[in-house]
């Protein structure tokens, strides 16, 4: 029986440089192949090739290139449209730029059931409801009117996920699918990607999570500077790697990720702690009206506070008021009710000239540092930027870059570079270098490290790690990723529907869970050396309807 998707000695070039160099696979319907490997590997571009998405300059050539029996060589823009939405499916990684940003996600997702079904139209408003639940997302009536900015990343990276299974496909190919994701809506939507397996699609998985490989692929192959240096079943490739770069990418894997239940001591530098909070949020509520006209309560009654040489952690599913907060923490939102401190004094209760005067002593890194980046700067134009900022006057400029370059393991040959050419990890230490150029005393650092492959991951947590000792930062670390949290933080706070429902030592909290919201985080992370659990049954029961 012919594969439903066969690859032979595939290579992918943008001018000169060779990004794909020859590589062959073939998938079977119902058969899920994950692609792993460190950023800049190929995987990415592997994955585009076979939607049609390459790109602008790109250069394909295969002895073998062939969807369903078509020859994807020899398909024009239009054969593509054709084809991609009803029998291919793309979730790319980055949500917010593949989703439309002047409509809502409703008709975003209504799009592809509108080209490829004959669904009228209350048919398919109802439809994008069940699909909205089917990955879900909370309160689909109402999120399917909002727009992207209006969601998190979280509910983004579902909304995606639901436009691209619309019209059931008999190929997925997702990159990073589960990356912005909570332990509990990650494994949701796992056991979704399970049940549409389990009914002949065939999905091609990016992703730099070895746990959610385990979960979910059949076969794996590792990919190493565009090639595929091993080939083979799930538990071969993850219990017995014959390759050195697997085998490193396996330790870089469990050394980052949460195993339970012999659960590691955090890996936090030990600092001088004082007992006065650097930051503090006291009893802090913030309300939106939604797009139904109705209010919405986003944080209720939060309170904490942090200290010098402290590192406390938020986690939580999308939705639940994390990114709220954390505008609120950056003066960025104006509470309800409640006030935020500063280093002894008020914070949220200032004009906005006021705040700027105070602004250089909290400083955020952000997921995602390239859309944070002005697209037209060099890396030096980024830090001349916020040093200009921060002050300092324009002839300590100089020393200055090279001193942030050290400290976050760069060298000087990057300044001439735009972010666009340097690799993930290399962009997230330049907008670790931008947020420690006014010297604050407190790092917001938001999902920093979840768009990352594992290996990556461990250097720039050992690097904030170093960062906070020498530095004596307050961190607050926001991330989805509890395996993340528990490295880095010394507390740990829960939250749920915008309330904090746990807070406490990070050993305490995650050894003696007492919300049933943490223990059902918790019971949900995906591990590698840990099998699968059967897919709920109504998944697979959506499964048959699609």
């Amino acid at each position: 029986m012919s594969p439903l998707v066969d690859v032979q000695d595939l290579r992918v070039q943008f001018g000169h440089t060779a990004i794909i160099k020859g590589i062959s696979f073939s998938l079977a319907a119902g058969e899920c192949l994950a692609l792993v490997g460190e950023s800049g590997s190929g995987k990415t571009v592997t994955s585009r090739t076979l939607s049609g998405l390459s790109g602008a300059g790109s250069r394909v050539q295969a002895e073998r290139l062939a969807f369903a029996g078509t020859d994807l060589r020899q398909l024009d823009d239009r054969a593509w449209q054709t084809l991609r939405g009803a029998q291919i499916g793309c979730v790319m990684q980055d949500a917010l730029g593949s989703l439309d940003p002047l409509r809502p996600v409703g008709q975003e997702i209504a799009e592809p059931l509108r080209l490829h079904t004959a669904l009228d139209r209350h048919g398919r408003q109802a439809r994008v409801i069940e699909l909205l639940r089917a990955v879900g997302v909370p309160q689909p009536e109402l999120r399917a009117l909002q727009y992207p900015h209006q969601l998190s990343g979280g509910l983004r990276q579902r909304a995606l996920i639901a436009s691209a299974i619309a019209a059931g496909p008999r190929l997925l190919i997702a990159d990073e699918p589960t990356t912005a994701l909570d332990a509990t809506v990650q494994a949701q939507v796992l056991a979704l990607l399970e049940s549409l397996r389990s009914q002949a699609m065939a999905m091609l998985v990016v992703s730099h999570d070895l746990a959610v490989v385990s979960r979910l692929a059949d076969r794996v192959a590792v990919m190493h500077h565009g090639v595929i240096v091993e080939q083979g079943p799930v538990e071969a490739i993850l219990h017995d790697p014959q390759h050195p770069y697997t085998q490193s990418l396996l330790r870089a894997g469990r050394a980052v990720h949460f195993q339970r239940p012999a659960l590691a001591a955090p890996k936090v530098a030990s600092v001088e702690r004082f007992d006065l909070p650097l930051i503090e949020a006291r009893n802090l509520q913030k309300t939106f009206i939604g797009p139904d006209g109705q209010p919405h309560v986003a944080v209720h009654n939060a309170s904490f506070s942090l200290r010098a040489g402290e590192t406390l952690g938020i986690v939580g599913e999308s939705g639940s008021g994390k990114t709220t907060l954390t505008r609120m923490l950056l003066g960025l939102e104006r509470p309800d009710a409640g006030d935020v401190w500063l280093n002894g004094r008020p914070w949220s209760a200032l004009s906005a000239p006021q705040r700027r005067q105070l602004r250089q002593r909290i400083q955020v890194v952000f997921q995602d540092p390239q859309s944070s980046f002005d697209p037209r700067y060099t890396v030096a134009r980024v830090l001349d930027e916020a040093l200009h900022v921060a002050g300092l006057p324009r002839r300590e400029w100089p020393a200055r870059t090279l001193e942030l370059l050290e400290l976050v393991r760069l060298d000087a040959s990057v300044l001439n570079r735009p972010p666009l050419e340097l690799s993930g990890g290399q962009r997230q230490r330049i907008a670790i270098a931008r947020a420690l150029a006014p010297n604050p005393q407190v790092l917001v650092c938001d999902e920093p490290v979840s768009a990352l492959d594992v290996s990556v991951q461990a250097q720039i947590l050992t690097l904030l790690a170093d960062l906070k000792s020498r530095l004596k930062l307050a961190c607050l670390f926001i991330s989805h990723d509890l395996g993340v949290i528990n490295q880095v933080s010394e507390r740990v706070l829960v939250m749920k529907d915008g309330e904090v429902v746990e807070s406490g030592p990070v050993r305490e909290v995650f050894d003696h869970p007492q919300h049933a919201y943490t223990r059902a985080l918790l019971d949900a992370i995906p591990q590698i050396d840990r099998p699968a659990p059967a897919p709920a049954h109504h998944f697979i029961t959506y499964a048959i309807a699609i």
